[in-house]
Protein backbone atom coordinates (compact mmCIF):
# COMPACT_ATOMS: atom_id res chain seq x y z
CA UNK A 1 0.00 0.00 0.00
CA UNK A 2 2.80 2.42 0.88
CA UNK A 3 4.57 1.62 -2.41
CA UNK A 4 1.38 2.41 -4.35
CA UNK A 5 1.06 5.75 -2.55
CA UNK A 6 4.66 6.63 -3.37
CA UNK A 7 4.12 5.74 -7.03
CA UNK A 8 0.99 7.87 -7.13
CA UNK A 9 2.79 10.85 -5.61
CA UNK A 10 5.65 10.46 -8.11
CA UNK A 11 3.19 10.39 -11.02
CA UNK A 12 1.45 13.52 -9.77
CA UNK A 13 4.78 15.30 -9.33
CA UNK A 14 5.83 14.24 -12.83
CA UNK A 15 2.58 15.63 -14.26
CA UNK A 16 3.06 18.92 -12.39
CA UNK A 17 6.65 19.10 -13.66
CA UNK A 18 5.44 18.57 -17.23
CA UNK A 19 2.85 21.32 -16.85
CA UNK A 20 5.54 23.67 -15.52
CA UNK A 21 7.67 22.88 -18.55
CA UNK A 22 4.76 23.58 -20.89
CA UNK A 23 4.15 26.89 -19.10
CA UNK A 24 7.84 27.74 -19.43
CA UNK A 25 7.78 26.82 -23.12
CA UNK A 26 4.84 29.13 -23.74
CA UNK A 27 6.24 31.83 -21.39
CA UNK A 28 3.03 31.93 -19.38
CA UNK A 29 3.74 35.18 -17.51
CA UNK A 30 4.90 37.05 -20.63
CA UNK A 31 1.89 35.81 -22.60
CA UNK A 32 -0.39 37.02 -19.80
CA UNK A 33 1.17 40.49 -19.93
CA UNK A 34 0.74 40.64 -23.71
CA UNK A 35 -2.91 39.58 -23.50
CA UNK A 36 -3.48 42.21 -20.80
CA UNK A 37 -2.81 45.00 -23.31
CA UNK A 38 -5.29 43.44 -25.77
CA UNK A 39 -7.97 43.26 -23.08
CA UNK A 40 -7.39 46.87 -22.01
CA UNK A 41 -7.62 48.05 -25.63
CA UNK A 42 -10.85 46.07 -26.10
CA UNK A 43 -12.37 47.72 -23.02
CA UNK A 44 -11.25 51.15 -24.25
CA UNK A 45 -12.91 50.62 -27.65
CA UNK A 46 -16.41 49.66 -26.41
CA UNK A 47 -19.09 51.44 -24.40
CA UNK A 48 -20.05 48.30 -22.49
CA UNK A 49 -17.78 45.28 -22.07
CA UNK A 50 -19.15 41.92 -23.17
CA UNK A 51 -17.23 39.75 -20.73
CA UNK A 52 -17.85 36.54 -22.67
CA UNK A 53 -16.58 38.17 -25.83
CA UNK A 54 -13.53 39.50 -24.00
CA UNK A 55 -12.93 36.05 -22.53
CA UNK A 56 -12.62 34.56 -26.00
CA UNK A 57 -10.26 37.38 -26.99
CA UNK A 58 -8.04 36.71 -23.96
CA UNK A 59 -8.08 32.95 -24.52
CA UNK A 60 -7.38 33.18 -28.26
CA UNK A 61 -4.71 35.83 -27.80
CA UNK A 62 -3.03 33.82 -25.06
CA UNK A 63 -2.87 30.71 -27.28
CA UNK A 64 -1.38 32.65 -30.21
CA UNK A 65 1.20 34.36 -28.00
CA UNK A 66 2.09 31.10 -26.30
CA UNK A 67 2.46 29.43 -29.69
CA UNK A 68 4.81 32.20 -30.87
CA UNK A 69 6.94 31.83 -27.75
CA UNK A 70 7.08 28.05 -28.14
CA UNK A 71 8.12 28.22 -31.81
CA UNK A 72 10.76 30.78 -30.82
CA UNK A 73 12.26 28.36 -28.31
CA UNK A 74 12.14 25.49 -30.79
CA UNK A 75 14.11 27.53 -33.32
CA UNK A 76 16.61 28.76 -30.71
CA UNK A 77 16.94 25.59 -28.63
CA UNK A 78 20.64 25.12 -29.45
CA UNK A 79 21.39 28.80 -28.82
CA UNK A 80 19.52 28.69 -25.51
CA UNK A 81 22.08 26.17 -24.28
CA UNK A 82 24.77 28.84 -24.55
CA UNK A 83 23.11 31.48 -22.36
CA UNK A 84 22.79 31.35 -18.58
CA UNK A 85 19.38 33.02 -18.79
CA UNK A 86 17.88 30.31 -21.00
CA UNK A 87 19.91 27.14 -20.52
CA UNK A 88 17.44 25.75 -17.99
CA UNK A 89 14.51 25.90 -20.39
CA UNK A 90 12.77 22.56 -21.10
CA UNK A 91 14.13 22.09 -24.64
CA UNK A 92 17.84 22.69 -23.89
CA UNK A 93 17.50 20.41 -20.86
CA UNK A 94 15.60 17.84 -22.98
CA UNK A 95 12.78 17.62 -20.46
CA UNK A 96 10.43 17.71 -23.45
CA UNK A 97 11.11 16.63 -27.03
CA UNK A 98 11.17 18.88 -30.07
CA UNK A 99 8.24 16.94 -31.55
CA UNK A 100 6.28 17.42 -28.33
CA UNK A 101 6.97 21.16 -28.44
CA UNK A 102 6.05 21.34 -32.14
CA UNK A 103 2.70 19.66 -31.52
CA UNK A 104 1.91 21.97 -28.59
CA UNK A 105 2.94 25.11 -30.50
CA UNK A 106 1.00 24.10 -33.62
CA UNK A 107 -2.19 23.14 -31.77
CA UNK A 108 -2.13 26.35 -29.72
CA UNK A 109 -1.45 28.50 -32.79
CA UNK A 110 -4.22 26.97 -34.90
CA UNK A 111 -6.69 27.01 -32.00
CA UNK A 112 -5.88 30.61 -31.08
CA UNK A 113 -6.19 31.95 -34.61
CA UNK A 114 -9.44 30.00 -35.12
CA UNK A 115 -10.92 31.41 -31.91
CA UNK A 116 -10.03 34.97 -32.91
CA UNK A 117 -11.46 34.43 -36.42
CA UNK A 118 -14.69 32.73 -35.33
CA UNK A 119 -15.57 34.42 -32.04
CA UNK A 120 -14.18 37.89 -32.85
CA UNK A 121 -14.01 38.55 -36.60
CA UNK A 122 -11.82 37.50 -39.57
CA UNK A 123 -9.53 40.52 -39.27
CA UNK A 124 -8.75 39.55 -35.67
CA UNK A 125 -7.69 36.10 -36.88
CA UNK A 126 -5.54 37.64 -39.60
CA UNK A 127 -3.82 39.93 -37.07
CA UNK A 128 -3.14 36.93 -34.81
CA UNK A 129 -1.63 34.99 -37.71
CA UNK A 130 0.42 38.01 -38.79
CA UNK A 131 1.83 38.47 -35.28
CA UNK A 132 2.76 34.79 -35.05
CA UNK A 133 4.50 34.73 -38.46
CA UNK A 134 6.38 38.01 -37.98
CA UNK A 135 7.66 36.91 -34.58
CA UNK A 136 8.73 33.39 -35.49
CA UNK A 137 9.65 33.55 -39.18
CA UNK A 138 11.16 37.05 -39.40
CA UNK A 139 12.14 38.44 -35.98
CA UNK A 140 13.57 35.26 -34.43
CA UNK A 141 16.17 34.43 -37.12
CA UNK A 142 16.97 38.12 -37.70
CA UNK A 143 18.26 38.57 -34.12
CA UNK A 144 21.62 37.04 -35.08
CA UNK A 145 21.94 39.11 -38.25
CA UNK A 146 21.22 42.73 -37.37
CA UNK A 147 20.03 45.03 -34.55
CA UNK A 148 17.27 45.97 -37.01
CA UNK A 149 15.53 42.87 -35.63
CA UNK A 150 14.24 44.98 -32.73
CA UNK A 151 12.40 47.22 -35.21
CA UNK A 152 10.89 44.19 -36.95
CA UNK A 153 9.95 42.58 -33.65
CA UNK A 154 8.20 45.76 -32.52
CA UNK A 155 5.44 45.16 -35.08
CA UNK A 156 4.13 41.83 -33.71
CA UNK A 157 4.80 43.18 -30.22
CA UNK A 158 2.47 46.11 -30.86
CA UNK A 159 -0.35 44.09 -32.46
CA UNK A 160 -2.14 43.11 -29.17
CA UNK A 161 -3.76 46.53 -28.50
CA UNK A 162 -4.62 46.80 -32.20
CA UNK A 163 -6.14 43.31 -32.01
CA UNK A 164 -8.13 44.25 -28.91
CA UNK A 165 -9.71 47.23 -30.67
CA UNK A 166 -10.43 45.26 -33.85
CA UNK A 167 -12.02 42.49 -31.78
CA UNK A 168 -14.44 45.07 -30.40
CA UNK A 169 -15.85 45.74 -33.86
CA UNK A 170 -18.43 43.68 -35.73
CA UNK A 171 -18.42 41.90 -39.09
CA UNK A 172 -15.09 41.65 -40.89
CA UNK A 173 -13.65 44.12 -38.45
CA UNK A 174 -12.23 47.60 -38.77
CA UNK A 175 -9.51 49.51 -36.98
CA UNK A 176 -10.78 52.33 -34.74
CA UNK A 177 -8.55 55.37 -34.29
CA UNK A 178 -7.86 54.42 -30.67
CA UNK A 179 -6.47 51.12 -31.96
CA UNK A 180 -3.86 52.87 -34.10
CA UNK A 181 -2.98 55.22 -31.22
CA UNK A 182 -2.44 52.37 -28.76
CA UNK A 183 -0.52 50.45 -31.43
CA UNK A 184 1.81 53.43 -31.94
CA UNK A 185 2.42 53.81 -28.21
CA UNK A 186 3.23 50.14 -27.67
CA UNK A 187 5.39 50.11 -30.81
CA UNK A 188 7.63 52.96 -29.63
CA UNK A 189 7.68 51.68 -26.02
CA UNK A 190 9.35 48.47 -27.13
CA UNK A 191 12.58 50.20 -28.14
CA UNK A 192 13.62 51.47 -24.68
CA UNK A 193 12.12 48.32 -23.17
CA UNK A 194 14.05 45.80 -25.27
CA UNK A 195 17.25 47.86 -25.44
CA UNK A 196 17.28 48.12 -21.64
CA UNK A 197 16.94 44.33 -21.45
CA UNK A 198 19.62 43.91 -24.11
CA UNK A 199 21.97 46.22 -22.18
CA UNK A 200 21.56 44.16 -19.02
CA UNK A 201 21.94 40.84 -20.86
CA UNK A 202 24.48 41.92 -23.49
CA UNK A 203 27.21 39.53 -22.32
CA UNK A 204 24.76 36.61 -22.38
CA UNK A 205 23.36 37.61 -25.78
CA UNK A 206 26.84 37.74 -27.28
CA UNK A 207 27.34 34.06 -26.41
CA UNK A 208 24.48 33.21 -28.79
CA UNK A 209 25.47 35.81 -31.38
CA UNK A 210 22.41 38.00 -30.82
CA UNK A 211 22.79 41.59 -32.01
CA UNK A 212 20.21 43.49 -30.00
CA UNK A 213 21.72 46.87 -29.03
CA UNK A 214 21.41 49.57 -31.72
CA UNK A 215 25.03 50.76 -31.72
CA UNK A 216 27.89 48.61 -33.10
CA UNK A 217 29.74 49.46 -29.88
CA UNK A 218 27.08 47.79 -27.76
CA UNK A 219 26.92 49.36 -24.29
CA UNK A 220 28.03 52.83 -25.36
CA UNK A 221 26.76 56.39 -25.67
CA UNK A 222 25.37 55.64 -29.13
CA UNK A 223 23.01 52.98 -27.81
CA UNK A 224 22.10 55.06 -24.77
CA UNK A 225 21.33 58.08 -26.96
CA UNK A 226 18.92 56.09 -29.10
CA UNK A 227 17.19 54.80 -25.97
CA UNK A 228 16.84 58.41 -24.80
CA UNK A 229 15.44 59.61 -28.14
CA UNK A 230 12.78 56.89 -28.37
CA UNK A 231 11.78 57.46 -24.75
CA UNK A 232 11.42 61.17 -25.49
CA UNK A 233 9.13 60.49 -28.48
CA UNK A 234 7.10 58.09 -26.36
CA UNK A 235 5.79 60.96 -24.20
CA UNK A 236 3.74 62.83 -26.85
CA UNK A 237 2.56 59.57 -28.43
CA UNK A 238 1.31 58.37 -25.03
CA UNK A 239 -0.64 61.63 -24.71
CA UNK A 240 -2.46 61.11 -28.03
CA UNK A 241 -5.52 59.47 -26.39
CA UNK A 242 -5.97 62.71 -24.45
CA UNK A 243 -5.43 64.85 -27.56
CA UNK A 244 -8.14 62.93 -29.41
CA UNK A 245 -10.49 63.02 -26.39
CA UNK A 246 -10.45 59.31 -25.61
CA UNK A 247 -9.19 60.18 -22.11
CA UNK A 248 -9.33 63.23 -19.87
CA UNK A 249 -7.39 65.41 -17.50
CA UNK A 250 -6.62 62.76 -14.88
CA UNK A 251 -5.23 60.50 -17.57
CA UNK A 252 -2.97 63.29 -18.84
CA UNK A 253 -1.55 63.82 -15.32
CA UNK A 254 -0.79 60.11 -14.86
CA UNK A 255 0.70 59.78 -18.34
CA UNK A 256 2.86 62.86 -17.86
CA UNK A 257 4.17 61.71 -14.49
CA UNK A 258 5.02 58.21 -15.76
CA UNK A 259 6.55 59.51 -19.00
CA UNK A 260 8.73 62.12 -17.33
CA UNK A 261 10.02 59.62 -14.80
CA UNK A 262 10.65 57.05 -17.53
CA UNK A 263 12.49 59.71 -19.52
CA UNK A 264 14.54 60.56 -16.44
CA UNK A 265 15.57 56.90 -16.15
CA UNK A 266 16.62 56.93 -19.82
CA UNK A 267 18.66 60.09 -19.21
CA UNK A 268 20.44 58.44 -16.28
CA UNK A 269 21.35 55.54 -18.58
CA UNK A 270 22.71 58.02 -21.15
CA UNK A 271 24.72 59.86 -18.50
CA UNK A 272 26.14 56.81 -16.73
CA UNK A 273 26.00 53.99 -19.34
CA UNK A 274 25.90 51.36 -16.59
CA UNK A 275 24.17 48.02 -16.27
CA UNK A 276 22.52 49.20 -13.06
CA UNK A 277 20.97 52.20 -14.83
CA UNK A 278 19.75 49.92 -17.62
CA UNK A 279 18.25 47.53 -15.09
CA UNK A 280 16.28 50.37 -13.47
CA UNK A 281 15.04 51.45 -16.90
CA UNK A 282 14.05 47.86 -17.66
CA UNK A 283 11.94 47.59 -14.51
CA UNK A 284 10.55 51.04 -15.20
CA UNK A 285 9.40 49.86 -18.63
CA UNK A 286 7.53 46.93 -17.05
CA UNK A 287 5.58 49.40 -14.94
CA UNK A 288 5.15 52.09 -17.60
CA UNK A 289 3.07 50.29 -20.23
CA UNK A 290 0.26 48.88 -18.04
CA UNK A 291 0.15 52.13 -16.05
CA UNK A 292 -0.35 54.18 -19.21
CA UNK A 293 -2.93 51.80 -20.66
CA UNK A 294 -4.93 51.74 -17.44
CA UNK A 295 -4.76 55.54 -17.31
CA UNK A 296 -6.23 55.69 -20.84
CA UNK A 297 -9.01 53.29 -19.85
CA UNK A 298 -10.02 54.93 -16.56
CA UNK A 299 -8.81 58.50 -16.99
Amino acid sequence: MQTENINTIEKVEAQHSKLRDYAMLMKFRLASLVVFSAAIAYAAAVDHVNWTHMGWLVFGGFLVTGSSNAFNQIIERDLDKLMARTQNRPLPQERITVMEAMVLASVCGIAGISILWIFMNPLSGILGLLALLLYTVVYTPLKRVTPFAVFVGAFPGAIPPLLGCVAATEGFGSVPLIGWILFAGQFIWQFPHFWAIAWVLDDDYKKAGFKMLPSPGGRDKGSAFQVLVYTLFLYPISLMPVMFHFSGFISSIIISFCSIYFLYQAYILYRECTVEAARKLMFGSFFYLPAIQLAVLYG
